[in-house]
């Protein structure tokens, strides 16, 4: 039978506040393990695995599973970081990479290369649509996936919504083009966009539509992804709401929302979508 992993985002236990001090490592296990998700989701850069890797015996002491967020900078840079991610026993690692050429097709020959490195490690790779990196651009990112079939996907599409400042209702070309890269999609990312913000408060009443709009979107990701994989595949999502400046604040630097209890909230959006997916067959 096909699982479902919900993966919480150590980058979203960060507070960044000015009046309260940060959890320690300890509290913020705890609190991913007590909520009951399954794993935890680090981000680092090579130049961050050494300090990464003092989470190491919290995963096993949690019993969570861990995934990778990697941002190599260098083409170079993937090797120690998918070395790292076997290390941790990563579920598989989502490349946020730094190399940002302007032509799709000058990307070509390090996408294939890391997928090869990760190949030889048995690790899966994704490559995530975020802006400031290799995928930042929707139709950038259309093109790539033509040139590179063999290239998989972690879909966070946020960063498209307000890279394209996307309409709502969601014209049909644009949903076509979402369509296209849920397809290629092996991952899941919780966060909610407009067109103008990328993280939006999700119990505000103004922000509902994009609520609608983005559960939508992952369950027709789900729902493809079940129809394409085996049946003792595991999916996995993260809730990834990030602490400020991506949590909007007010001018005293306060959060306008809980992001923890959002989180839970997502996470519980996307086990009720995946109990009514499993209900469709």
């Amino acid at each position: 039978m096909q699982k479902l992993d919900i993966y919480q985002s150590l980058w979203g236990m960060e507070l960044r506040s000015p009046r309260h001090p940060e959890r320690t490592r300890d509290e913020v296990f705890s609190m991913i393990a007590g909520a009951g998700f399954d794993g935890a989701c680090m981000d680092p850069s090579v130049d961050e695995i050494s300090q990464c890797r003092a989470y190491a015996h919290l995963f096993g002491e949690h019993s969570l599973g861990c995934m990778v967020n990697a941002f190599p900078y260098t083409p170079d840079d993937m090797a120690p970081l998918l070395d790292f991610a076997v290390e941790m026993q990563s579920c598989m690692v989502n490349v946020i990479s730094g190399i940002m050429p302007i032509k799709p097709e000058d990307a070509v020959k390090d996408v294939r290369r890391w997928i090869a490195e990760a190949n030889d490690r048995h690790m899966p790779l994704l490559f995530e649509t975020h802006r400031d990196g290799l995928l930042n651009d929707l139709y950038f990112t259309l093109q790539l996936m033509e040139l590179i079939p063999e290239m998989r996907l972690c879909a966070d599409l946020s960063h498209f919504v307000v890279d394209r400042e996307l309409r709502s209702p969601i014209p049909e070309r644009d949903q076509r083009y979402i369509s296209t890269v849920l397809d290629r999609s092996d991952c899941f990312q919780g966060r909610v966009a407009n067109r103008e913000q990328v993280q939006i408060q999700i119990n505000f009443p103004q922000h509902q539509v994009w609520v609608e709009i983005f559960k939508g979107w992952w369950k027709e990701g789900m729902r493809q992804w079940r129809g394409r994989n085996n049946d003792d595949a595991t999916l996995v999502f993260l809730c990834e709401l990030g602490p400020p400046p991506y949590a909007i604040t007010d001018g005293e630097r306060n959060e306008l929302s809980d992001r923890w209890e959002e989180s839970l909230q997502i996470r519980d959006w996307v086990r009720t979508i995946w109990a009514e997916l499993e209900s469709e067959n």
